[in-house]
C-alpha cells in the first residue's frame, strides 16, 4: 500500500529518491528538499495568493477546518476556498505545506516546533485545532491491563514528533520500562517497549493482523479499533494530560506578515467552527464520516463514538478514564486559544523524548522563547473577543 503517494509528486522534480528524501527528513533536510521544488511553490503563490488551500489527514483533528469549509464560514469571511485535500499521513503534509501546496494545515504540536527550529521553515501556530481526541489501544487478548505491561510490546506512534510519541514514553518512564526504536523486524527486547511510526489509517489493521501490540493516535482510529480491529482502549491521552494540545492550526509566517487581513478572516472562521462543534458532536461527526459528506472514510457510528463516547462506566476495564470527574473533558474538545504554558511544557517534555533523527536542535530551545516565537496569539485573540476569557492555565499530567 503506498502510504506517501502525493509526496511522491512532490518529490519527482528532484533528484533523489524516496529513500533519501525520508533520510533527508530524518536528518533534518527539509528546508533543504524544499528547495529543490521552487516551481510549484512559485506556481501555486503566484495563481491563489487568496484562496485557502486546505490540507489534512483524515482525523477529528481536522475537525475545525473542515467544518469552516463545509459550513461556508470562510466563503461568509470573504474568502475564496479549495476543497479540502486529504493526505494518509504526516510526512506528505508535512512536505507539501513546506512546498506552498497549502497555506493552511492542521499538524501535530510538536512538528511545528521541528519544522521551525531544526528545518528552518517559516511556519506560525495561530490557534489551537482541537484539545484531548487521542488514545492509547491495545489488542483485547493481549493481557495489556496498565502501562507497566508493555514491556516486551510493540507500539505505533503517528509520528516522532507528536503527542502520542512524548505521552506514551512519559507514561514509559514512569513505568520505568526503557524505550527503542529499531527496524519493526528487529527481534522484541523483553525489557523494552519498541516504539514505530505508522500512519494513522494503517494502525488498526496492523494491530488486527498482530503486528503491532497496539497504538497511541488520533480519532476515529481509537474508535475503528475498538469495533473493527479487535481492540481495547487502554487509556486516553486526555485523562492523561488535561485538556492537552493535539493538532495546531499553522499558516505559513508570510501569510501571518504580509496579509494580516486575510489571516485574521482564517482564524474567525476557524474559531466559529469550533464553537459549532462544541455544541453539536453527533452532528458534525456524521457530517465528517463516509456516511455524511465523506471528508473521514469511516463510517458514521465510528466516528460518532469517537467524539461522544467518553462514559467512564464504559471504559473499566482497563480504566481508561480516571479524572472525568473533576476534570470535567470529552473525548475530544475544541478550544482555539494556544495557551503559553502547554507550548513551554511540551518542549521540556520533548527533550527527553526519543525520536528518529537529529535531536541536536531540542537542546538548544528555550520553552519561554519558543512560546513566544513560534505562534502567533493575535488573530485567535481578536476572533475570541469578550469570550477569551483567562488567558492562562496551570498545566495538569497525571499518570
Amino acid at each position: 500500500m503506498c502510504i506517501n503517494c502525493h509526496a511522491d509528486a512532490l518529490l519527482r522534480e528532484t533528484t533523489l529518491t524516496r529513500r533519501q528524501s525520508l533520510d533527508l527528513l530524518a536528518a533534518g533536510g527539509l528546508a533543504t528538499l524544499m528547495t529543490g521544488m521552487p516551481s510549484l511553490a512559485q506556481a501555486q503563490t503566484a495563481a491563489e495568493d487568496e484562496t485557502v488551500r486546505i490540507g489534512y489527514l483524515p482525523i477529528t483533528d481536522a475537525t475545525a477546518l473542515l467544518l469552516a469549509y463545509d459550513k461556508g464560514y470562510f466563503e461568509e469571511e470573504g474568502l475564496k476556498t479549495a476543497k479540502p485535500e486529504l493526505l494518509r499521513g504526516w510526512s506528505p503534509l508535512v512536505e507539501a505545506f513546506a512546498a506552498r501546496k497549502f497555506n493552511l494545515v492542521h499538524l501535530l504540536k510538536p512538528i511545528p516546533i521541528w519544522m521551525r527550529y531544526n528545518n528552518a521553515v517559516p511556519v506560525k501556530i495561530v490557534a489551537w485545532a482541537h484539545t484531548n481526541g487521542s488514545g492509547l489501544v491495545v489488542g483485547k487478548n493481549s493481557g495489556i491491563t496498565s502501562f507497566a505491561d508493555l514491556r516486551g510490546k510493540r507500539i505505533a506512534v503517528p509520528y516522532w514528533y507528536s503527542i502520542h510519541n512524548v505521552l506514551i514514553q512519559m507514561a514509559l518512564r514512569a513505568a520505568n520500562i526503557p524505550v527503542v526504536i529499531q527496524d519493526q523486524n528487529a527481534p522484541l527486547s523483553p525489557e523494552a517497549c519498541a516504539l514505530q511510526v505508522l500512519p494513522p489509517p494503517d494502525m488498526p489493521p496492523a494491530l488486527a493482523a498482530g503486528k503491532i501490540d497496539g497504538y497511541t493516535v488520533a480519532e476515529p482510529f481509537n474508535a475503528l479499533g475498538e469495533l473493527k480491529a479487535g481492540g481495547k482502549m487502554l487509556r486516553f491521552t486526555g485523562d492523561i494530560w488535561k485538556n492537552h494540545p493535539c493538532c495546531v492550526v499553522c499558516l505559513h509566517e508570510e501569510y501571518t506578515v504580509k496579509r494580516p487581513e486575510w489571516s485574521q478572516k482564517v482564524v474567525n472562521a476557524i474559531v466559529r467552527a469550533q464553537a459549532y462543534a462544541s455544541e453539536h458532536k453527533a452532528e458534525v461527526a456524521r457530517l465528517l464520516s463516509r456516511d455524511g459528506k465523506g471528508y473521514l472514510p469511516v463510517p458514521a457510528e465510528v466516528v460518532e463514538r469517537a467524539m461522544t463516547l467518553y462514559d467512564p462506566a464504559v471504559y473499566q476495564n482497563p480504566q481508561a478514564i480516571q479524572h472525568q470527574a473533576e476534570w470535567g473533558n470529552g473525548r475530544i474538545d475544541f478550544s482555539p486559544w494556544p495557551y503559553p504554558s502547554a507550548t513551554k511544557l511540551l518542549v521540556s517534555s520533548l527533550k527527553e523524548t526519543k525520536v528518529g533523527g537529529d535531536t541536536t536542535f531540542l537542546s538548544a530551545l528555550d520553552p519561554d522563547f519558543v512560546a513566544a516565537d513560534l505562534v502567533d496569539y493575535s488573530f485567535v485573540r481578536r476572533a475570541l473577543g469578550q469570550t477569551a476569557g483567562d488567558l492562562s492555565r496551570e498545566e495538569v499530567v497525571v499518570l
